[in-house]
């Protein structure tokens, strides 16, 4: 396999994306061609913000081919074209023969929630020190422990097993890979409610509860019925600001609602959200996230 690099403007990269995908490209990736300098640019947004930038203004493409003559002719025929005017080629080259498969496991590796509490990809032995363990593979869906977020959650649910609090019946609302649908019956939950409104993550969150030998009631939004000792929701901000009365409406007296997905300069607006409902207090703090609850 070959694979072409090129150095492209901004206003250049989906042209000529589509015209390497036009000539017989098997991938195409971008990437800031600035990244790791003081000239590197974050793009990322959320629902309800502005739009991220377009792209980087230096992009790297990196294209692969199956043969040698594929690359070269494809590079020969870009370097001909108007659009290529403010661009470069850098280098045709091999790509060098790896295990795919071992190079993708070698980057997840086990999480550690608590000392005593883990989360273990399959080809990996569970450290010693670990007495309770969920076993997750990366996925379609969100949710493998890697995420502060998912981190979060999962700390406050052993956090509540740690002080011998009950979970009680637990609604995952927006289960992603089912994390923390799983975890809560680790510790203890005694029935367990995981949906989301993605079929993939339904589908996710059921082979992962039988993989982790636990009992969940999975399923679409509808699936989600009566009141709940512990509701969680690791989704974004502005969906939780809309899910506030559907949320908390499922919380019964004396439960509690445990919110996640949210950056530490929103906790303002969470919290004016939910006012009318429960008094919201930031929980944990990791990475620029936060973890928010409420006690009703």
């Amino acid at each position: 396999m070959f694979e072409m690099i090129l150095l492209a403007p901004v206003d250049e990269v989906e042209t000529l994306s589509d015209a390497l995908d036009a000539l017989d490209a098997l991938s195409v990736s971008v990437e800031d061609a600035d990244a790791h300098t003081p000239a590197e640019q974050a793009l990322f947004g959320e629902p309800g913000m502005p739009p991220p930038k377009a792209g980087w203004e230096r992009s790297r493409i990196v294209a692969l081919f199956a043969t040698e003559a594929l690359a070269r002719d494809a590079a020969n025929v870009l370097q001909v074209q108007d659009f290529f005017a403010g661009c470069q080629l850098v280098a045709i080259q091999t790509v060098p023969e790896q295990d795919w498969v071992r190079l993708t496991q070698s980057q997840f590796t086990p999480v550690e929630i608590t000392p005593e509490f883990w989360i273990v990809p399959t080809w990996h032995e569970p450290p010693a020190q670990a007495k309770q363990v969920i076993r997750l593979d990366p996925g379609l869906a969100f949710g493998t422990g890697t995420h502060p977020t998912t981190r979060m959650c999962l700390r406050w649910i052993a956090g509540q097993g740690a002080a011998g609090k009950s979970l009680g019946r637990v609604l995952d609302y927006g289960c992603g890979s089912g994390i923390l649908a799983i975890g809560a019956a680790k510790f203890g939950a005694v029935e367990i409610d995981a949906v989301d409104i993605d079929e993939a993550a339904v589908e996710s969150t059921r082979a992962n509860a039988q993989a982790n030998h636990v009992q969940l009631q999975i399923g679409l939004p509808d699936k989600a019925v009566g009141s709940y000792q512990t509701v969680l929701a690791n989704i974004l901000a502005t969906p939780l600001r809309v899910l506030a009365p559907l949320l908390c409406g499922h919380v019964q007296p004396g439960g509690n609602l445990v919110l996640a997905g949210i950056l530490d300069r929103q906790a303002d607006e969470l919290k004016a959200a939910y006012l009318p409902y429960c008094q919201l207090e930031v929980h944990d703090a990791q990475e620029g996230w936060i973890l928010m609850t409420a006690q009703f």
